[in-house]
């Protein structure tokens, strides 16, 4: 008798074990598809049939990514971020397929839990390392998961991580982005390469940007080759299945203390008479097409201003210190700026923006509205109020030629309160037609670039509203 029921309980162990196990692999299962963007939540087709074709095998390739281990924690992410720290409220689906530059572009996207010194290295060794420390060794596993014929031109990625200085009495840690597209044939032969030699003739030719400008990486090197001097890819020309063109990644001139670059990945759809965004709570990875961006009808015809370098914005700055020392110390109270970042000139496309960056007195919960929703309202119901105050005490040097404004959110989330930054990016002159009500807020926003914690995203204000 004893051992029929020692018998009966081994059995109804074994039941036991095995519907663990099944649960385990359905949680499993579960947990490795929501680590990957769903093929319904593109609208771009092209990217869609791709992301659908090979949904398995970037789920692999997200897993594994997880399972190297780096000389720091390196984590995907789909959005780069404020804060490293804030990696649980992320969404860490950081591998997709994305349009850069009218090309298809298979995008790993994270944070490098790195803060290296850069008094001791200079940024080009900073690069180099993350280069070293992260990009190689995911491009070893890229063929274990990936088949070498994917439907894609190119293998990006776009690394962010710290670097340390000290001023003064202060210590400042502030993020820089390194971004690397490389050519499909040259990513899946790089980690093959033995001569350095070879992997820099890689990287000569590879579309490489630091903080959002072209770098020259020089693996080994002390300071960076000059980008005029080097071969690049055709990343740029158009691919004989391209639908349309689609816009430039955002150039940036400069990175502000503790805020992030925008994205130099972005996603893009085929130029439509129309961009909009989607409905509330709706996933987007689509960029609003260049005809979105409208010209003034009554801009005078006359030849292309020679692009401006930050020497210019920085000698315009010196020319009206006492006006910006002035606009801080009221802005503080009267526009709610932050205290480390007062207003200032840098370029961003070949012109000058006057850099401003505020608190946003409206709250928000995280789980409740979505990134167009906050960035909408924060347009209608607090930034849009400032312009008029903020224009009547600002130089009015026509080498000014609009206004950069972040505006940083406070979010409600568990298990701990979040932010985000938005940044609209303005040109003067609709800027000024704007607060003349002679056009709409959302004609403003057709001119103007929008980005949410350094990703360009389009904005319909009535329909995210």
């Amino acid at each position: 008798m004893r051992k029929l029921e020692t018998g009966n309980w081994k059995l109804a162990g074994n039941g036991i074990r095995t519907a663990f196990l099944l649960c385990a692999a359905l949680v499993l299962s579960a947990a490795t598809a929501l680590a990957q963007v769903s093929p319904a939540e593109i609208l771009n087709p092209q990217l869609k049939a791709s992301e659908a074709a090979y949904l398995q095998q970037l789920q692999a390739f997200n897993l594994d990514i997880q399972s190297v281990k780096f000389p720091f924690p390196f984590h995907l992410a789909r959005y780069v971020n404020l804060d490293p720290k804030e990696q649980t409220a992320m969404d860490t689906r950081g591998v997709e397929f994305v349009k850069f530059h009218d090309r298809m572009v298979l995008k790993i996207t994270g944070i490098y839990s790195a803060a290296y010194s850069a008094e001791r290295l200079s940024q080009n060794e900073r690069a180099s390392r993350v280069f070293q420390e992260v990009v190689v060794p995911v491009l070893k596993i890229l063929p274990k998961d990936i088949p070498a014929d994917v439907t894609a031109d190119a293998i990006g990625f776009e690394i962010s991580y710290h670097a340390r200085s000290r001023q003064g009495n202060y210590d400042y840690e502030g993020k820089e982005i390194l971004v690397a597209v490389l050519a499909k044939d040259d990513a899946f032969a790089y980690s093959k390469l033995a001569r350095e030699s070879e992997r820099q003739e890689v990287l000569n030719r590879s579309d490489v940007y630091l903080n959002g400008k072209p770098f020259g990486l020089a693996l080994g090197e002390r300071e960076a080759y000059n980008v005029e001097g080097l071969e690049r890819s055709d990343l740029h020309k158009a691919a004989p299945a391209a639908t349309a063109p689609v816009p430039a990644a955002t150039e940036r001139s400069q990175v502000r203390a503790l805020r992030a670059d925008p994205g130099l990945l972005p996603n893009a759809q085929p130029a439509g008479p129309k961009a909009t965004a989607p409905s509330e709570g709706a996933p987007q990875n689509t960029l609003p097409p260049s005809s979105a961006i409208r010209p003034q009808a009554d801009a005078p015809s006359q030849p292309p201003a020679a692009a401006r370098t930050q020497a210019d914005a920085d000698r315009l700055q010196a020319q009206y210190q006492a006006q910006f020392d002035a606009l801080a110390k009221q802005g503080a109270t009267q526009f709610h700026f932050v205290d480390y970042a007062p207003p200032s000139l840098a370029v961003f496309h070949g012109k000058i923006f006057v850099q401003l960056t505020m608190r946003n007195l409206l709250e928000f919960r995280a789980d409740s509205t979505s990134i167009y929703k906050r960035a909408a309202q924060s347009f209608d119901l607090f930034l849009a109020q400032q312009f008029k105050p903020l224009l009547d005490k600002l130089p009015t040097s026509s080498e000014i030629e609009g206004l950069d404004v972040t505006v940083l959110n406070q979010l409600a989330s568990e298990p701990k309160p979040s932010s985000e930054a938005i940044e609209f990016i303005c040109p003067m002159r609709p800027l000024r037609k704007f607060v003349d009500a002679e056009i709409t807020s959302q004609d403003l926003i057709n001119v103007s670039f929008v980005l949410v914690n350094g990703v360009r995203i389009a904005l319909d204000l009535q329909r995210a509203e």
